[in-house]
């Protein structure tokens, strides 16, 4: 295990839009507010995504098991922000339902929103922290300093 302590920055509410893009308009407002650490905490909807919902065998590098959706569903989600190189990387992991249709995983591409996703994320300061390819797992892993 590593660790590190850190203090809450500034807070951010966002209300994201249907039709757009969760997961474009995300890493644009990373940007434009330079949150180099942060928590993001979510709800709303996603019209489809793509998600990776586990890997397809236990084993390390791990090759993920990709699921796709386009009717509609609603979320709720958690995710961690931390750059790699010169661009912001989030790890969001969600669970996302229709009817009794349940997927928990790690949403990555295909983003559009259904209606709205409200969003409360929280920078983190006073924490040196990236992601960084573990070539070991193939996984990019948090790096801390202490």
């Amino acid at each position: 295990m590593k660790y590190t302590q850190c203090r809450p920055g500034r807070v951010f509410v966002v209300r994201f839009d249907h039709g757009e893009d969760f997961l474009k308009e995300l890493t644009e407002l990373i940007k434009k507010e330079d949150i180099r650490a942060g928590v993001i905490h979510f709800l709303g909807a996603l019209e489809k995504a793509g998600i990776v919902v586990g890997p397809e065998r236990v084993e390390v590098p791990p090759t993920p098991m990709w699921r796709e959706f386009q009717d509609g569903r609603e979320l709720v989600g958690f995710g961690t922000i931390f750059w790699k190189g010169e661009q912001p990387k989030v790890h969001i992991h969600s669970s996302i339902g229709r009817d009794e249709k349940i997927f928990l995983g790690c949403i990555r591409r295909d983003t559009t929103i259904y209606l709205t996703i409200e969003a409360i994320i929280l920078e983190l300061e006073g924490i040196v922290a990236r992601r960084q390819l573990d070539e070991k797992t193939g996984v990019d892993l948090l790096e801390m300093e202490s």
